[in-house]
């Protein structure tokens, strides 16, 4: 693998796909859940989503259940939970692992370019997010506990920062 880009992702519908469609656009990846105490986050989640897609940020939800559980439905559960409670209309993917020997490749491939505190790759909860500028590369990593909207400013000036050729 040489890039985010190169890396085949489950869409939450059963799709494989790979995240070269989103060359070019700031993404905010994390890892979700649906019973979780930050779930609510979704809902800041889709208000930036709407506000500043249209400048291309793409946010991009990987469901989790390696977390205390809280995500033990099946794909099209956990889709039906986010858009009816959330409204949530960014991109879903299907669940995956995130730590351990199964952790999905885009998730080892965030840890290793962006670890948490103490150079722990480790992801700690749900709702790790990881910011990505429009070249692929990883600018920064979220505790679960960090608001969305308070990464409304670094996601602003990704978004003005014009992306540099490979």
């Amino acid at each position: 693998m040489s890039t985010i880009y190169d890396i085949p992702c489950p869409t939450i519908q059963g799709k494989e796909e790979n995240l070269a469609n989103n060359k070019g656009n700031v993404l905010l990846i994390v890892n979700t859940a649906s019973q979780c105490g930050f779930t609510p986050q979704f809902g800041e989640l889709e208000d930036l989503y709407k506000k500043y897609h249209a400048e291309g940020l793409e946010i991009l939800g990987f469901p989790c259940n390696q977390f205390g559980s809280q995500d033990p439905g099946r794909n099209e559960d956990i889709l039906a939970f986010c858009q009816t409670h959330y409204g949530v209309t960014f991109p879903m993917f299907a669940k995956i692992e995130v730590n351990g020997p199964g952790a999905h490749p885009l998730f080892q491939h965030l840890k290793a370019e962006a670890p948490g505190i103490l150079g722990s790759e480790a992801i700690k909860w749900n709702f790790t997010k990881f910011l990505i500028d429009k070249t692929g590369a990883v600018k920064e990593r979220y505790a679960p506990a960090t608001k969305p909207s308070a990464i409304e400013p670094a996601i602003k000036a990704l978004l003005n920062t014009p992306a540099k050729p490979a």
